[in-house]
């Protein structure tokens, strides 16, 4: 419900929205140098994201200095609020230069729609399809074709920490299994302090999948989303039920309020024990001049990466197909990637990359994504169509105002039979 409202909100706004592009960009043959305007539309407002986003814009000045890039960002909620506005511009024929979107089945309702075009030849002229790992290939490619440009990988079910917090509440190492983890937050929630930090709509599905992970394990997760796994499962009630347990310990008051950037808050002003959050956060609590701060997997996760990456396409009608283009190159360039990667806190898509140049968090994940078990995620695309999200996200914010574990399983074993085959 909460989606669907704020979608609604986003959707409101967009001819807003659609109107100060139209007066900032009619002219898009740019200045009179010659340059023209690549329009490239993103959620990457602020903190990290803002960080890795200005980095692969200078990559682009130097290697496209004929064209000229135009922020079109709309901020706020992992891209639900961005999304909402970009569904509005592409049913109206007015669609940016290029887009962000999660790689993965997200991307087929794009396809679908016939929204965005081929790139398999460019992957070719680019020496892409060389470059990444061949999983990743498989992945982005629908029908044999392949839509869009990966910019890294993040991973979701990290869990940080405020070590100072940690340490006056008695934990020294974090918990690696659930019965540990339950204790510890017993711990912090006897000092008077928030265990848990979250926030709302997919910040509570991401909590919910990593504890999914725990219960089922790598395999049988990944066969939620392909039909092999029973969504009607005994597992899967009690994975609700320890979800409920969780939520005990989380900011009640504010959790279907606080966006995740407000949960991190809480975090970094030693209000809150833990936080679970993808890794992104590590580039926004560095640039924030956090460093209090450890991270692990979510207790019962080790061994597991549950990966996303962000991507870009070539829609179809882009004003600017040639520096679209461009752009695009410079995303899959192994320069592109690392002056992205470094200030995100994500890891490159390309296997060429030299761990040496990334923070220590970088450098672990991209030994971890080279060994562990690699899962899909669904609240970030890569694992379940934009529809799939929304039921989810639906279901999991009545859950938690209303707690009833029959009616999150059912909503959740109908979401499947909807939109599994769509």
């Amino acid at each position: 419900m909460r989606l669907a409202i704020r979608a609604a909100v986003a959707a409101g706004m967009a001819g807003l929205l659609m109107t100060a592009a139209a007066c900032s960009s009619d002219d898009n043959s740019g200045s009179s140098s010659g340059s023209k305007n690549v329009e490239v539309f993103t959620w990457w407002a602020d903190g990290g994201e803002k960080a890795g986003l200005d980095g692969l814009v200078a990559a682009f000045g130097t290697a496209c200095p004929n064209d000229k890039f135009v922020n079109g960002a709309v901020a706020g909620g992992a891209g639900s609020n961005a999304k909402a506005v970009l569904a509005s511009r592409l049913q109206q024929n007015d669609p940016p230069d290029t887009f962000q979107a999660h790689a993965g089945a997200e991307l087929t309702d794009y396809i679908k729609s016939g929204k965005i075009q081929d790139l398999s030849q460019e992957y070719k002229d680019w020496g892409l399809t060389d470059a990444f790992p061949k999983g990743l290939i498989d992945n982005l490619t629908v029908g044999g074709k392949i839509y869009s440009v990966p910019a890294n990988i993040h991973r979701a079910n990290v869990l940080w920490g405020n070590k100072t917090v940690l340490a006056s509440a008695g934990i020294t190492k974090d918990a690696t299994d659930l019965d540990g983890f339950f204790a510890d937050l017993d711990k912090l929630k006897a000092k008077k302090v928030t265990p848990l930090a979250l926030g709302k709509d997919w910040t509570q599905e991401m909590l919910f999948e990593s504890l999914l992970i725990t219960e089922l394990g790598a395999d049988k997760f990944k066969g939620l989303w392909t039909g092999t796994t029973d969504w009607a499962g005994a597992d899967i009630t009690k994975a609700i039920n320890d979800y409920k347990r969780l939520l005990t310990y989380t900011n009640k008051d504010t959790r279907d309020t606080y966006d995740w950037t407000d949960a991190e808050k809480l975090l970094m002003d030693g209000k809150a024990g833990y936080q679970l959050m993808g890794d992104w956060e590590a580039a926004d609590l560095d640039a924030k001049g956090f460093k209090d701060y450890s991270f692990s997997p979510f207790p019962g996760n080790a061994g597991t990466y549950q990966w996303l990456a962000d991507s870009f396409v070539l829609p179809v009608g882009a004003k600017n197909a040639e520096g679209t283009k461009c752009w695009l190159k410079v995303v899959g360039s192994a320069d592109g990637q690392k002056a992205f990667n470094t200030k995100k806190g994500s890891i490159p898509a390309r296997t060429d990359a030299n761990a040496a140049d990334y923070p220590a968090y970088q450098q672990a994940a991209i030994a971890d994504w080279k060994s562990n078990a690699q899962v899909p995620s669904c609240p970030h695309g890569s694992a379940c169509s934009q529809g799939w999200q929304g039921a989810v996200g639906s279901a999991q914010g009545k859950f938690s105002t209303d707690g009833d574990v029959a009616a999150l399983q059912t909503a959740l074993v109908n979401a499947a039979k909807q939109f599994a085959k769509a």
